[in-house]
């Protein structure tokens, strides 16, 4: 989908970057990067150094799955558009391409941000024709990313939903939901509500390279925590385990049990995923922190996306034992299915099913 394609607005002329950066408080309005109809602004500020923000008003935010895919959901929505968590391994990052910006640093730096997005959201959950399916947040990029603190799109786009009666589940990394709890408690008397933490690893110094951007996975384990206590369900996307990285039994051991202190209701587990557009930064990577697992990978991944047959049977075995070990046998982990009634407070857990780009083990 093309950027022009989501936004309405036209571009302001262009202004002059300034060196006033270290100023307090926005920068001046830079000349955008694309010359694309429907462009605001683009800022950068001195609390988020590094990150453009363009901001966009969208003719529409509620995205249609074609039919005949294997998600399991009907509708999308994303607030924004690239995400500075800067996961090396981020499947979603060959999106970016679809707005002129490459799938590797822009992705990370260059973050779309559909500023009215919550009041289009309502106009189009109040339409005749909208039945109340599900909808899916976090399914591409991060809606808790670090821009959310600074636009709080969350809040109005949450009571949108809940007002409507549509049910929605959330799948984040970002410890901002933390501020949204009794908001979220809130609409979970309304419509059923699925929530969902990313977290694939308990090592920080690994976390601190490869996932640069996002909030630590101890600050992640105490969102979980706090969730249970306002409780709510929090299961966890544990994907993805990374070959030689984070798949020996001392890694997984220590990754269950700490989901299992902090509350978890379920763990859906699944091995890295390497896309074109992803692959290749993932790879380049690879090859300056650990050169020595290249050669490894390329035989595991071959030319195709899924690490080997062999390969995934193995860390099935691997999750199971571990699944058992800490109680997780039978529960539905997260997979954005959970919250599927259009009236109710409530629905019966659905087996975890693939996230889109993603094949789950259990």
């Amino acid at each position: 989908m093309r950027w022009d394609a989501q936004a309405l607005s036209p571009t302001r002329g262009p202004a002059s970057v300034t060196s006033g950066i270290e100023a307090p408080g926005p920068a001046p309005a830079m000349e955008p990067l694309l010359p694309l109809a429907g462009l605001v602004r683009s800022i950068s500020t001195p609390e988020f150094s590094g990150v453009t923000f363009h901001e966009v008003t969208a003719k529409s935010v509620l995205n249609k799955v074609p039919s005949g895919s294997n998600m399991p959901f009907e509708w999308t929505f994303n607030p924004y558009r690239g995400c500075s968590h800067a996961c090396v391994y981020c499947f979603a990052r060959k999106s970016h391409t679809y707005l002129e910006f490459d799938a590797g640093r822009d992705f990370d730096s260059q973050v779309v941000v559909k500023i009215n997005a919550a009041e289009v959201l309502r106009k189009e959950l109040a339409k005749p024709s909208w039945e109340r399916p599900q909808v899916a947040l976090g399914t591409n990029t991060d809606p808790y990313q670090r821009a959310e603190g600074r636009y709080a799109l969350m809040p109005g786009i949450i009571r949108a939903l809940a007002d409507s009666g549509t049910p929605f589940s959330i799948l984040t990394k970002g410890t901002l939901l933390a501020r949204d709890i009794p908001l979220l408690k809130h609409a979970a008397t309304q419509v059923p509500v699925d929530l969902g933490i990313s977290l694939a690893m308990t090592n920080q110094d690994l976390a601190e390279l490869i996932e640069p951007g996002t909030p630590s996975p101890r600050a992640r384990l105490k969102l979980i925590a706090r969730l249970r206590d306002a409780g709510l369900g929090c299961g966890v996307m544990a994907m993805p385990i990374l070959p030689w990285l984070t798949d020996s039994d001392e890694a997984l051991d220590d990754l269950f049990a700490e989901l299992t202190k902090a509350g978890a209701t379920g763990v859906t587990a699944g091995a890295l995923y390497l896309k074109p557009g992803t692959r290749e930064w993932f790879m380049d990577w690879l090859a300056a922190q650990h050169p020595e697992l290249v050669g490894k990978y390329r035989r595991l991944y071959g030319k195709g996306a899924y690490a080997s047959k062999e390969y995934r049977t193995w860390l099935t075995g691997r999750v199971t034992f571990f699944k058992a070990k800490y109680g997780f046998t039978g529960t539905s982990g997260f997979s954005h299915r959970n919250a599927r009634a259009a009236t109710g407070s409530a629905v019966a857990p659905a087996a975890a099913a693939p996230l889109p780009g993603q094949q789950p083990l259990f």
